[in-house]
């Protein structure tokens, strides 16, 4: 019984792990992702339009698989903001070098080194308006902001940051890519919580491995930062590296 069980166990593991981060590495080595990061491209991926032709406040979350061979199993989220009236935009990202907390360091909806963003979540007009004054207050209290707290795996890093601001946020109404490796670092020093949406629980091992199960976020097993998991909401299967196929979420 018991070799059974470990049996079904380290099958479930090759197939919802080992193998969709091993088809993802062979998607990398076949594809053409920037290999020399120096020389990536960083312009705008036309996302935005012009913050002047924008009257209204604008809220924008992104992702961007991170740079180089990093891509194939992980993502890069950032906060972009533009209050009412603003002729600009004040991009936040969370990095590894200089100040940890990083103001508009690169083009607002720029590539990630050459990786097009996606969209994660938007606000425009009356829902930017309100949610802008607690971004910036979250932000501004964040709190691994020193030099030297940035670590790249498990946490905190730059999704752990993106994912703290968004559960100071209620109107930031998403959830991260399951690609986001560090987004279930626990930033607030707990290992039981709610979840960023407060709509279940998140059991996590200091972000080396751990479960979440909530509404927003569905079923998600981490292990060692790969995430498997599984939506209601808007029904959906999330791969290790692969990413997420299912329906679109509205």
């Amino acid at each position: 019984m018991i070799f059974r069980t470990f049996g079904v166990l380290a099958g479930s593991f090759v197939v919802l792990f080992l193998l969709p981060l091993g088809l993802s590495a062979l998607l990398y080595a076949l594809g053409s992702a920037p290999r020399d990061w120096q020389a990536a491209d960083r312009s705008s991926a036309g996302l935005l339009p012009p913050a002047a032709q924008q009257p209204e406040a604008v809220v924008r979350v992104f992702a961007a698989r991170t740079v180089r061979w990093r891509g194939i199993f992980a993502s890069h989220c950032w906060i972009v903001v533009k209050p009412k009236g603003a002729d600009a935009y004040t991009r936040y990202d969370y990095t590894a070098w200089g100040q940890p907390i990083r103001v508009n360091g690169f083009v607002a909806d720029g590539r990630w080194f050459g990786r097009a963003p996606e969209l994660v979540f938007a606000a425009d007009g009356a829902l930017a308006e309100r949610a802008i004054p607690k971004i910036r207050e979250a932000i501004s209290g964040y709190g691994f902001a020193a030099i030297g707290d940035y670590r790249a795996w498990p946490g905190p890093n730059s999704n752990t940051f993106v994912a703290a601001v968004m559960a100071a946020v209620p109107e930031l109404d998403a959830k991260l890519p399951t690609t986001a490796l560090g987004k279930d670092y626990p930033y607030d020093g707990r290992w039981v919580a709610l979840t960023p949406s407060k709509t279940g629980l998140r059991v996590t091992a200091g972000g080396y491995g751990g479960v979440t199960l909530g509404w927003m976020e569905g079923l998600e097993i981490n292990v060692l930062g790969a995430v498997f998991g599984l939506e209601f909401r808007s029904p959906a299967i999330n791969l290790p590296g692969l990413g997420r196929f299912g329906v679109d979420r509205a």
